[in-house]
């Protein structure tokens, strides 16, 4: 599916009052408004009725990451005060699971407030409780120019997530405008969180319940869980006219073995909960690809892959049979890998034909991929939204988008 024109930034702006954005959450997740989007007509529903929306024999897929307090807070004797963000992890691993299970020193390339202040090799502490015990948490800036951090703590009997959870600050995004307050250790996170490694909520999940689950699973409708540690390049914006240009962040991505033989299995909708979860599996079809035209058995998707000329594309049985027995094949329980998978209008989704997301920011990445997702309507959609007064990013509305031309 070659690129036949690569669209313009300028077309995918809109007017978003600053009142209209969510700034703290609702009281009850599932109080949500919802959209709902199905052959080119919408209606407003309540998303606590969204099993009623959703047909007996789909598979829905959601995405476990778990948000780690990535703000992380030193002061020098100086009184100077260094706010370290944690991005991703070099050392002793690259992969974000493996740091955060270590019991010793872990280096990560961060963002770094005040960083004129703090010199190369300089080392930082701060002490924190945990049960009763107190831990001293040290930081060094190994390389300024990339920005690497090594961090440590003693006594070392906890994991790094442990040390992190104790002593960070939820990583809210930029565009709320405000702390971190308790409420949101709480409610900037899934009810069905578990693998931790995000800095960014994957905020479609957000309003599901318990209960919500459940009505989902009662009606026959079949839950998936995947792994995507969403990153701080979620929010990078697009500075180019021509978005092709827009360098895209890699985010790292999980499935076991389970995940592949059930998305076999699913005959009826395949219905992505978050963008994340959608950028996982539609990275996860490419894989196939790669596998079956023997170009690579790296599960890595570069941002243009989908766009490349491909004599025949297989079909996504053939393509998720490929990764099967390439695991078994490899005695693979989990496949791991990473994706800069750039979806925006003339992509034709291969697994995906439903999606449960938030309204996104104008101009933004994600408003490429709904726009490719519905066929254009975006703007009709989220006119529609403004509208009927719903809320809008991380702590907002919901809609549920279903691409009716997928095969």
């Amino acid at each position: 599916m070659p690129i036949e024109s690569v669209p313009k930034l300028k077309d995918y702006f809109y007017d978003l009052p600053d009142q209209f954005i969510a700034k703290h959450p609702l009281e009850f997740r599932d109080k949500s408004k919802l959209l709902h989007f199905e052959n080119g007509k919408i209606k407003h529903e309540k998303f606590s009725n969204i099993s009623g929306l959703i047909p007996a024999n789909s598979h829905l897929v959601f995405n476990n990451t778990k948000v780690i307090p990535a703000r992380l807070h030193f002061q020098k004797p100086t009184g100077a005060k260094i706010e370290i963000f944690l991005l991703n992890p070099i050392l002793p691993a690259t992969v974000i699971q493996l740091s955060m299970e270590s019991t010793g020193p872990v280096t990560w390339k961060c963002m770094i407030g005040n960083l004129k202040r703090w010199k190369e090799n300089e080392e930082l502490s701060s002490q924190i409780v945990i049960d009763s015990v107190c831990y001293s948490l040290k930081a060094k800036l190994v390389n300024r120019e990339n920005r690497e951090v090594e961090l440590s703590w003693s006594p070392d009997d906890k994991s790094f997530a442990s040390i992190v959870e104790a002593s960070g600050e939820v990583p809210l995004p930029p565009y709320l405008n405000r702390a971190a307050e308790d409420a949101d250790k709480v409610r900037y996170q899934t009810v069905y969180s578990d693998k931790e490694g995000a800095v960014a909520a994957p905020t479609a999940g957000l309003h599901f319940t318990d209960q919500t689950l459940f009505d989902l699973k009662a009606k026959g409708i079949s839950i998936e869980y995947l792994t995507l540690h969403t990153g701080a390049g979620t929010f990078q914006p697009i500075k180019h006219d021509s978005i092709i240009e827009h360098p895209m962040h890699s985010e790292q991505m999980v499935f076991t073995i389970e995940n592949i033989v059930n998305l076999i299995a699913a005959k009826g909708n395949i219905i992505a909960v978050g963008t994340t979860s959608m950028r996982s599996l539609e990275s996860l079809y490419w894989f196939g690809v790669n596998l079956l035209l023997g170009k690579s058995n790296e599960f890595h998707i570069e941002k243009l892959t989908p766009y490349q000329e491909y004599a025949r594309l297989p079909n996504k049985e053939e393509s998720l049979e490929a990764i099967l027995q390439w695991m078994q094949a490899n005695q693979l329980k989990q496949l791991m890998g990473s994706t800069e998978i750039f979806i925006f209008p003339g992509y034709e989704f291969k697994l995906c034909n439903g999606l449960v997301t938030n309204f996104h920011q104008p101009g933004s990445t994600l408003i490429l991929l709904v726009a490719a997702f519905t066929h254009g309507k975006w703007r009709e959609i989220y006119r529609e939204a403004l509208e009927n007064n719903y809320r809008f990013l991380s702590y907002g509305d919901s809609s549920l988008l279903w691409n009716n031309k997928l095969d």
